[in-house]
């Protein structure tokens, strides 16, 4: 029997390789060319996908580091040949250690016990293991102390098996403009960098900026960048966007698949959450909380359809939902955009997380792998 060929499905992610090097090019500019720049594309490069913007930034350039989280997503770059240096941020596990090593990748040494581990699975592999040191500022998350960093630093700088690539901290409230926080957190972080100096020990690279940090405090620069949400084009904070000049990567689209005429005072969808008072045309989209479409957009939600805003009516579905386009014309097969521009209408990351009361990073690392996506060079 002959085989059928593969169907894409209709609901699809479009990613804009361009507007993401316009976006890294704005960063650099902002914060002067001799920043190196650390692109953060952890939790799936935030929705945009982990491989193809990681092997995307090697080879535009203009990324001297990539971050990431877990050490699994170092080893996916790194199968994926991808050679830039590579530090995971997230907490380390002694267990993995020699498979840092082994992938060549930079460790996070966030307290002596830490240090000591990292020490002791390098040397028994007969060569020093690559770290960053973490100091806690504010955060309480990981990460020693600034007041107790000069012990932590000591050790770091006599170790035999560790070679200190950079340290580092993670701002709180950069977002906020007139957060004091960030004044502390920095004022923080030069005292534990004051050890480097009063051990005679050469500064490794200093990182602090994040997003908010790269837009706000241009004193938190230092040596390295670490941009996440402004890679993709969002500003951390919708309410306060500038200096820089940001385009969205990324679209999220589907197809009308079914189209119906509803009846006065007939429920749609579970729970029976709306009706309409009179006869409307009701179309259904192929996407639903299953693919990371949240739930809480039923009732609040809007898409574009030949350039109007439509509502979305009843609940989401896992796999798909309705919309209400009253009288007007649709038809199977009709683009509809849930994120992005269709004719003079924008539906933003921003506009969905605000209906959904949350924020722009969970709506991105939200969508799953379950709809495809599409690179545009």
């Amino acid at each position: 029997m002959e085989e059928h060929p593969i169907i894409d499905r209709p609901t699809t992610i479009e990613v804009n390789l361009a507007s993401l090097q316009h976006n890294v090019g704005q960063i650099k500019k902002h914060c002067g060319s001799d920043k190196k720049v650390m692109a953060i594309i952890k939790a799936n490069a935030y929705g945009h996908g982990l491989i193809p913007i990681g092997v995307a930034l090697e080879k535009m350039g203009g990324v001297d580091y990539l971050g990431v989280a877990f050490l699994e997503e170092g080893i996916a770059l790194r199968r994926a040949n991808v050679r830039l240096p590579i530090l995971v941020l997230g907490g380390i596990y002694k267990p993995q250690i020699g498979t840092f090593l082994d992938f060549d990748l930079e460790l996070t040494v966030s307290s002596l016990e830490k240090l000591r581990q990292v020490e002791e699975i390098a040397r028994a592999y007969g060569r020093p293991a690559a770290i960053h040191l973490k100091i806690d500022t504010g955060m309480e998350r990981v990460g020693v102390h600034s007041e107790s960093a000069g012990p932590f630093i000591a050790a770091a700088v006599n170790s035999s098996f560790c070679t200190i690539k950079g340290v580092y901290s993670h701002l709180a409230c950069a977002d906020d403009p007139n957060s004091p926080m960030t004044k502390l957190q920095l004022e923080r972080f030069n005292e534990a960098l004051s050890h480097f100096d009063r051990l005679g020990a050469p500064m490794p690279l200093r990182h602090l900026a994040n997003s908010g940090g790269i837009i706000n405090f241009p004193q938190t620069h230092f040596d390295m960048v670490r941009p996440g949400i402004s890679l993709y084009g969002i500003y951390p904070d919708a309410s306060k966007k500038g200096p820089l000049d940001l385009r969205p990567i990324l679209s999220l689209k589907s197809n009308i698949v079914y189209f119906k005429v509803v009846q006065p005072n007939r429920p749609i969808s579970y729970s029976s959450t709306w009706k309409s008072g009179h006869m409307i045309r009701v179309v259904t989209i192929p996407i639903g909380y299953g693919d990371g479409y949240r739930r809480s957009l039923s009732n609040c939600g809007e898409v574009l359809i030949g350039g109007r805003r439509y509502p979305i009516v009843g609940r989401v579905c896992m796999d798909q939902f309705m919309v209400n386009i009253e009288w007007d014309s649709a038809y199977n097969g009709d683009e509809v955009v849930l994120i992005g521009k269709q004719g003079n209408e924008e539906i933003s990351v921003d506009d969905l997380a605000q209906k959904s009361g949350t924020i722009a990073y969970e709506i991105l690392t939200g969508l799953n792998e379950r709809i495809p996506r599409k690179y545009i060079a």
